[in-house]
């Protein structure tokens, strides 16, 4: 099966700076005019945090503060929090704790990951902007009411490609793989490739971290290895050397990085991702692992035929043995997945050591699900319908602790990236 495209326009609705000399309210009347909303970056890549303040209140003044975007089908989002302003008329988003709202503890990213759709369960809801490659960035509108009024707004432009970073179509055709190559923009310092595998969704890898790795220097292939055109329908019968010749075209592609390919690899992606690093070392250094497993899976939907092939022979059911890893191996998990026992997975990979000996790495988020490995701060919920089998899938956590292990181990990943 074939995951189909997003496409769509994403309509944005304009919004007019409104500054009242003052209303009136239960407690008298109030000059809203100093009211100001202020934030430190009002264009950044949408995987940065920005900082959120509103001043010029009076000390106790209770205020509303609200975003709202709109994802590829059109559909608004909106975030929403309650405060009472310090002593000092100010509201700090990452220190103050909302009286109500769609987060309930001090959060300053906490408007953008809270959102919630105009219709539908936000559990079972996804935030999804345009794709990268036909939107390089998306909006995020915030406003500012109190008394009853309206007093500020401030448009927020989150940036997934930078000016200057390309990318490219591949086709199996021409280039041997199927994906979307991404790279840097010409004078920008590159740094670690990322190949980077998807899961059992399959289609193309997430297109979104990879625009946001290209936009910090790394050159990304994101890598479709079923589910589209060129390649099988589903998940059995993935030949090893598919890997092998994506890690060989984006080391060629980079253009003399600091050093071979970091791998990254997601639910199922995880498997392959394993057995690249081991049976290919000289192809690839470091390794993160998303909600891995630590063995390999029979083949997906079909679970009579195996998975993976090496050689055209098949990869039976293994714990993967990952001593010959040059690098690193990061694996993340949730103890709270819905899918799989990841958490105890990610222990023993952790245990095994690499070819320099050096011991493996594992992080652990008690509370958190099977959706990890994607950007923070974007509207993500617990359940969703497979696009394979359509059954509705529980990914387990809870819309908070998944964000929060989204967010730390996203700034994990990136400082092994860098290192």
């Amino acid at each position: 099966m074939t995951t189909p495209r997003l496409r769509a326009v994403a309509a944005t609705a304009g919004l007019a700076l409104l500054f009242a000399a003052g209303c009136s309210s239960g407690d008298g009347d109030r000059d809203n005019s100093d009211v100001q909303l202020r934030v430190d970056k009002k264009a950044a890549l949408a995987d940065e945090s920005v900082r959120i303040q509103v001043t010029g209140l009076e000390a106790g003044q209770k205020v509303r503060v609200t975003s709202q975007a709109t994802d590829y089908k059109g559909m608004k989002w909106t975030g929403r929090a309650e405060f009472a302003a310090d002593k000092k008329g100010t509201v700090d988003l990452n220190r103050a704790r909302p009286r109500s709202g769609t987060y309930e503890k001090a959060d300053g990213m906490g408007l953008f990951w809270s959102m919630e759709p105009a219709k539908g369960d936000p559990d079972e809801s996804f935030f999804a902007p345009k794709w990268p490659q036909d939107q390089s960035s998306y909006e995020v509108d915030l406003a500012v009411e109190t008394d009853g009024e309206q007093v500020a707004v401030e448009r927020l432009t989150r940036t997934w490609l930078r000016e200057g970073v390309t990318h490219r179509s591949l086709t199996a055709a021409k280039d041997g793989v199927v994906g979307t190559l991404y790279l840097p923009a010409p004078g920008q310092e590159r740094r670690t490739p990322v190949l980077n595998l998807g899961g059992s969704e399959g289609g193309p890898s997430d297109p979104y971290s990879a625009a946001v790795w290209a936009s910090r220097g790394h050159p990304v292939l994101a890598l479709c290895y079923f589910g589209c055109p060129e390649r099988p329908e589903n998940l059995g019968r993935i030949e090893l050397g598919y890997f092998a010749s994506a890690a060989r075209l984006l080391h060629k592609e980079a253009g003399a990085p600091v050093r071979r390919p970091t791998v990254i690899g997601s639910s199922r992606g995880s498997e392959a991702a394993q057995l690249l690093a081991q049976y290919h070392p000289e192809l690839v250094h470091d390794v993160v692992l998303f909600s891995p497993s630590e063995n390999t899976n029979p083949g997906f939907p079909i679970g009579r035929e195996p998975a993976w092939t090496k050689d055209g022979k098949a990869i039976e059911h293994i714990t993967i043995p990952l001593d010959r890893v040059r690098g690193t191996v990061l694996a993340v998990a949730g103890g709270e997945d819905g899918l799989w026992p990841t958490a105890d997975s990610v222990k023993r990979i952790a245990e095994q050591r690499g070819a320099s000996g050096q011991q493996h790495r594992s992080l652990t988020y008690d509370d958190a699900g099977h959706s990890l490995g994607m950007p923070p701060n974007l509207p993500k919920g617990l359940r969703f319908k497979h696009p394979v089998h359509g059954a509705l899938m529980n990914m387990g956590g809870t819309r908070v602790a998944n964000e929060q292990a989204r967010s730390d181990s996203w700034a994990q990943t990136l400082k092994l990236l860098q290192s």
